[in-house]
């Protein structure tokens, strides 16, 4: 009985232990991309948690205790309100004017062949991979060079620069994938191209556009390096943050951060939920 009872102990470990390696198979990938998100998500949580800080001095860095004046007075800081304005607009028309651009332009390369087009594309990329400290003192000595006094319009022009190559290539993708029998059967319906461009090509590619808007949008509103050596006096919030913290860093940054984060996600998730709507309705 005895080795009968250590065979079946020695059996149900075994099988245990197969159930726990098979476990382990099938949830490894998951357990692995739990840990990243929450290692690329810890300080985003810090960052939202010290926005209830009451600090008793003038540094943000040690928890105090809890308090709602902070979401109550945003903007008590002096200076923080203007900053995240100026920062608002330029993200605002420098990713319209780059979205347009950047799509004619990846309209240009993918449906036409002209002299210069793998230059064009060459050219695109550029942006791309080049460190942001080199575009930053490039453009400033080309300001520089021409007169032009550094403020919010050579920050536009720099954030416009730089977001065309993030748009043509976003935009690029969706054309990539695009059926062109849909617009060769709305000119046999006689269509105009005109009638083609904004009834079938623009409403199919706007997924893409509105992505590459978007992506512009994060993009300059974030930006720090050109706009650091372009700025001038205009201060953005970035540099609002990068001044303040040599001598104060107050809890309405975070609440700042905060809010930018949850218009962010907020935005990603209704666009989600969008596109999942559509797909349904096709299905």
């Amino acid at each position: 009985m005895s080795a009968a009872t250590s065979a079946a102990g020695f059996g149900a470990r075994e099988g245990g232990l197969r159930r726990s390696l098979r476990f382990l198979r099938r949830n490894l990938l998951t357990g692995y991309a739990a840990l990243a998100l929450a290692y690329l998500f810890l300080p985003i949580g810090v960052v939202i948690a010290f926005s209830f800080n009451n600090p008793a001095g003038r540094f943000n860095y040690t928890w105090q205790g809890f308090t709602l004046d902070n979401w109550l007075h945003p903007f008590a800081y002096p200076g923080l309100g203007g900053a995240l304005r100026i920062s608002i607009e330029i993200a605002v028309l420098s990713s319209l004017a780059a979205t347009v651009l950047g799509t004619l332009i990846a309209l240009a390369l993918v449906r036409y062949r002209f002299v210069g087009s793998g230059l064009t594309n060459i050219l695109i990329f550029i942006p791309l991979t080049t460190p942001e400290i080199v575009l930053g003192a490039s453009l400033l000595a080309l300001f520089v060079h021409w007169g032009v006094p550094q403020g919010f319009l050579t920050i536009l022009i720099a954030h416009i620069m730089f977001n065309i190559s993030y748009v043509v290539v976003t935009v690029k993708a969706r054309l990539a994938g695009f059926d062109r029998h849909l617009e060769e059967a709305a000119m046999d319906l006689f269509a105009n191209e005109w009638t083609t461009f904004f009834r079938v090509t623009l409403p199919l590619i706007m997924p893409g556009i509105l992505a590459a808007a978007l992506l512009a949008f994060a993009l300059s509103i974030d930006d720090f390096v050109i706009t650091y050596f372009n700025a001038g006096s205009t201060t953005t919030f970035p540099l609002f943050v990068w001044g303040s913290a040599r001598v104060a860093v107050p809890p309405q940054i975070n609440v700042i951060g905060t809010m930018i984060f949850v218009v962010a996600v907020g935005g990603m998730l209704t666009s989600v939920v969008l596109k999942n709507r559509r797909a349904g309705r096709a299905g």
